[in-house]
């Protein structure tokens, strides 16, 4: 008694807190209201669930949803279970599961020991429908599901299953002789009996259980017959002792059939609250695992890890924070209503943490060669510079430099357009945290080709700021030291489709995949501080770089390792978000 009493002191305090702090979504004003004085939870701890399908890997859709689920028990001091919905054995693998349990640890969230499997309920779920069909309240069907929608017919000429009124007895043996694998697939259903008259075709005497000849991941060759989700699921949320169950919007026509099953089958525990939210879409992108499925297995993409995908390991092999992702997730909030948010708010997202956390090194990913014609061969010194000029105790780092440099191929040219700021003959332009330095001229090959670019230092301007105090109306342009630099490719990605609808009313996904959604640079330089870069542990965020001028990187988690440097680009520098 005084734990319970604990229990329901801090639920209500937790109640009083959430309510006095403002700003609530519709979500958490329901489950004040629940938990409230008076309230059909009033006094019980909060307690919700994310219940994933093992058929593929979590996107960014899905961590919307887990977002809520276990942001809402944390805001309420309640907890929040994970149960793998495997009721659908056709795409489950434990690989899924595994990958699943990554992801979710991967955004900070746990689920402690509360870690359940749909498959474990099967015993359970099949002796409640036995229940349904004692108490008259389900069948067993001979109709196809076409014959079935011609017999339902529409709302005011319903139809009735011929074997609707099958004798309960008949109805056991039957479902009793399916469960035991006496009958082909689709010979039989075992549907509720409802309303054939409702509105809601959810409600027209769905179907409970199939015959499915099918091997489990968890459970082998055990059972041929198999719940239905909208059966299994609001059985497993009511004997787990949930208290809401928060899913997206396509659910809410289901919410009156969820609210019959837990009514009429004897589950010793209180009836869950079905609580529906909008889903998330975003642009340039398609959230149905189905097709990303296709994605994978048809070669279009590397992997459900490959960065242009939308999964969670997609985003974080790109270079995608934790912390960046839990941002988007608040900032898009919680809504009734579908909407398409823009990528690119992702992406502001993730450019804010990395602009504020990333550390700051230069890379040349079109190299040019630069020697300074005036500084004394076989000679170099070291610069020191900081690693992110926003965050003091990111410390500082030595950068060589000699009389060999690369820069960018765009930082020259011969012939200037008019008003180029940057590196051409004659002209004064800033090396990054350097010198100045001046172009006398160019070396080129046979074929006229330009090799290298001729230039003088100005000695006496190391930072950056001649002695002299002259203005200087070139640019600032960044290099790396020829002698030390290290080779790297880099992965340059855009999106994955070219159309922001991919996804729409008569269209083809595949008709707008982006040719040049992947571009890999090779004989690229960096900073010899990247030589040693270490990988990111799996389920891990990577080690995040800014590339001075040119966005944010991070070292490729399946084919980067020393000796062989590969670099994605997770974002651009520039935001195109309109805050």
């Amino acid at each position: 008694m005084e734990e319970t009493g604990k229990k329901t002191e801090n639920t209500l305090n937790a109640a009083a807190e959430a309510t006095a702090e403002g700003g609530r979504n519709f979500i958490e004003n329901f489950v004040i209201e629940d938990i409230g004085k008076g309230g059909q939870f009033e006094g019980m701890q909060v307690h919700t669930r994310f219940p994933p399908e093992p058929n593929g890997y979590l996107h960014i859709g899905h961590c919307k949803a887990l977002t809520i689920d276990f942001s809402t028990a944390e805001h309420f001091g309640g907890i929040c279970n994970l149960r793998m919905d495997d009721t659908n054995p056709a795409k489950e693998d434990t690989e899924y599961v595994e990958a699943i349990m990554q992801d979710i640890h991967w955004l900070g969230f746990d689920w402690g020991d509360r870690f359940f499997y749909g498959s474990d309920y099967f015993e359970k779920t099949y002796e409640y429908a036995l229940e349904l069909i004692r108490k008259g309240l389900a069948y067993v069907c001979e109709l196809t599901p076409e014959q079935f929608r011609e017999y339902r017919g529409d709302t005011q000429h319903p139809a009735v299953s011929p074997w609707r009124d099958r004798p309960v007895e008949e109805n056991l043996e039957l479902f009793e002789r399916m469960k035991n694998g006496e009958f082909p697939e689709g010979k039989y259903t075992l549907r509720a009996k409802i309303d054939l008259a409702s509105g809601n075709f959810n409600m027209r005497d769905p179907v409970l259980y199939r015959i499915r000849y099918i091997e489990h991941h968890r459970q082998g060759n055990k059972w041929c017959i198999f719940p239905m989700y909208d059966f299994a699921h609001p059985i497993q949320d009511a004997l787990e002792g949930i208290t809401h169950s928060l899913c997206s919007l396509e659910y809410e026509d289901h919410r009156p059939l969820y609210d019959w099953v837990v009514s009429n089958v004897s589950i010793p525990h209180h009836k869950p609250r079905q609580i529906e939210f909008a889903r998330l879409g975003i642009n340039y992108t398609v959230m149905s695992k189905r097709k990303l499925r296709r994605l994978v297995e048809e070669g279009r993409v590397s992997g459900w890890d490959d960065p242009r995908m939308p999964t969670l390991c997609g985003l974080r092999r790109r270079g995608y924070t934790a912390r960046s992702i839990r941002n988007f997730c608040e900032r898009i909030g919680v809504s009734k209503v579908d909407s398409t948010v823009d990528w690119a708010l992702l992406e502001s997202c993730l450019r804010d943490d990395l602009n504020a956390h990333a550390s700051r090194v230069m890379a040349v990913l079109h190299p040019l060669k630069l020697i300074l014609t005036n500084y004394p061969e076989g000679q170099s010194e070291l610069l020191t510079v900081e690693n992110n000029p926003l965050d003091p105790e990111a410390g500082t780092r030595e950068v060589r430099f000699s009389r060999e440099l690369y820069i960018e191929r765009d930082d020259f040219m011969e012939v200037p357009v008019p008003k180029y700021k940057r590196l051409h003959p004659g002209f004064e332009v800033r090396l990054k945290g350097a010198y100045l330095v001046t172009c006398t001229g160019v070396e080129k090959d046979e074929n006229g080709e330009i090799t290298a670019v001729l230039a003088e230092y100005d000695p006496e301007s190391r930072g950056g700021d001649p002695a002299d105090g002259r203005k200087v109306k070139g640019a600032t342009i960044h290099w790396v030291d020829a002698g030390s630099a290290v080779d790297a490719e880099v992965r340059i990605y855009d999106y994955l489709f070219t159309d922001p609808d991919p996804d729409g009313p008569d269209k083809d996904f595949l008709d707008y995949l982006n040719p040049e959604s992947l571009v890999t640079l090779t004989g690229c330089k960096v900073e010899a501080c990247l030589k040693d870069v270490a990988t990111p542990e799996p389920g891990k965020d990577a080690a995040s770089f800014q590339f001075l001028r040119q966005g944010y990187f991070c070292p490729d988690n399946r084919d980067s390792r020393p000796g062989h440097l590969v670099f994605n680009r997770s974002v651009a520098l520039k935001d195109s978000f309109k805050k």
